[in-house]
């Protein structure tokens, strides 16, 4: 039998000779670090060092989105309490008692009742309805996953329906500037990732994002989801998307961006296809999941959509009422479904400001992830019959549309950009709050 060879090392080398001396040099390093606790203190000295550069990476990005959006929130509150309007709506429809009732009301009112009572799906006519609206309207139409956590966070601190509701928009939005931080740093440095930001606090429609509606929730997870699928995290992104999924109904395009990413994964890598696979598999589960439930519960597998074209009008018609808005607002005619003119003229420049950055966009090859959710949820919003003037809401979750204006911005000096950001801070009090919520439906 042949015994494998011991390697010495050669004589006169000092190796023979050092190695106990090194041995016990080791052990009274150990012995020493044990009773000084070193041991533990290196890894925590490594921790608060990690700790200290990511305050130092991120807390610039909380500041500026934190300070526009509480300038953009003090002028919208400031312009509801001088105009006095809301006092004399009803609380559901952009009213209440205080101007901070407001942020609560349309959307905001449904997704309290959800959180309150639950669903009970149904698909009843309604007999003063039109040709247009013809069942009443139902929580179903509703997804889950921000009235839920509304109610846990309620249930948890005791803030009420309302206060919790806030937190979690609030929060869900300071986690979402930071992922949109964190995906332009990718194209142009953390000058870019911070100028990206601070554009989605002042975007048409961020008025909804310190509001009790799901816009944060869902943007927070999209854009955290597209930045796991760009850094190959694919059980991250499908957990993510799924998440979503529960969110939104718009969430398909961040499900078929995933989709569309991971085969392409897999294609350039053969070798590891489970992660992958699993992530196209969850993504949707979360989506699919609630419409078929209210469809069972509803007796009508298509349930969700005949209750959305039923009681709000708002169904796929391959973007056909999109162009009668445009062609009546070229004219300066109001005379198209759900015409409310200030609000509509946001949405149309929010449009064809998004259809210039879009190109853009292209042009500094962004993943598969990026571009096909961005095209994607264009597709979705445009091709719609709906209230027009939510489209601004609609295309708020696009976030990639900021890449190409921040790449841009992060010429400018800091105070310079803070300067420019803070006057569309202002100005966003009433175009992307007060005409949201009181000149139109959000």
């Amino acid at each position: 039998m042949n015994h494998p060879t011991t390697l010495s090392p050669p004589p006169g080398s000092g190796a023979e000779a050092g190695a106990p001396v090194a041995a016990a040099d080791a052990a009274d390093a150990d012995t020493d670090a044990e009773a000084l606790g070193l041991r533990h203190r290196v890894p925590d000295a490594d921790r608060r060092s990690r700790l200290y550069r990511a305050a130092g990476r991120y807390a610039p990005v909380l500041a500026l989105y934190g300070g526009l959006k509480l300038i953009g929130f003090t002028v919208f509150m400031y312009l509801l309490d001088s105009a006095g309007d809301f006092r004399h709506k009803h609380p559901r429809f952009g009213g209440g008692a205080h101007p901070w009732d407001v942020l609560a009301s349309w959307d905001g009112w449904w997704y309290q009742q959800v959180a309150a009572h639950g669903y009970t799906p149904a698909l009843i006519p309604d007999p003063n309805g039109t040709d247009l609206i013809t069942l009443k309207g139902n929580s179903a139409a509703f997804f889950p996953l921000y009235p839920a956590s509304m109610r846990l966070v309620s249930d948890c601190t005791g803030l009420g329906l309302y206060g919790s509701g806030m937190l979690v928009s609030i929060l869900a939005s300071f986690v979402a500037a930071l992922g949109i931080y964190a995906v332009t740093a990718r194209f142009g440095g953390g000058r870019a990732g911070l100028a990206a930001a601070g554009l989605w606090a002042v975007w048409p429609g961020s008025g909804t994002e310190w509001s009790a509606y799901s816009e944060s929730l869902y943007v927070a997870l999209a854009v955290w989801a597209c930045h796991s699928v760009m850094n190959d995290r694919w059980l991250t992104a499908g957990v993510l998307t799924f998440a979503a999924g529960l969110g939104r109904p718009t969430a398909v395009a961040l499900i078929a961006a995933l989709t569309v990413a991971a085969l392409l994964a897999l294609h350039r890598r053969r070798e590891d296809f489970a992660r992958p696979w699993t992530a196209i598999l969850v993504a949707p589960l979360g989506l699919v999941g609630y419409l078929l439930w209210v469809g069972n519960q509803m007796g009508d597998l298509a349930g969700y959509f005949t209750l959305q074209k039923g009681a709000w009008a708002h169904t796929f018609d391959f973007g056909e009422q999109t162009l009668d808005v445009f062609a009546s607002l070229a004219v300066g005619r109001s005379d198209y479904l759900f015409a409310c003119p200030v609000e509509d003229m946001i949405g149309a420049m929010t449009v064809l400001l998004g259809l210039l950055l879009l190109p853009l966009l292209i042009r500094l090859r962004p993943p598969a992830v990026l571009t096909v959710y961005t095209i994607l949820t264009f597709v979705l919003v445009l091709g719609s019959q709906q209230i027009f003037g939510n489209v601004s809401r609609y295309l708020l979750p696009a976030f990639p549309l900021l890449i190409p204006p921040a790449v841009k911005l992060r010429g400018l000096g800091l105070p310079t950009l803070t300067a420019l950001l803070a006057v569309t801070a202002v100005a966003s009090g009433s175009y992307a709050g007060y005409a949201l919520f009181e000149l139109g439906v959000p």
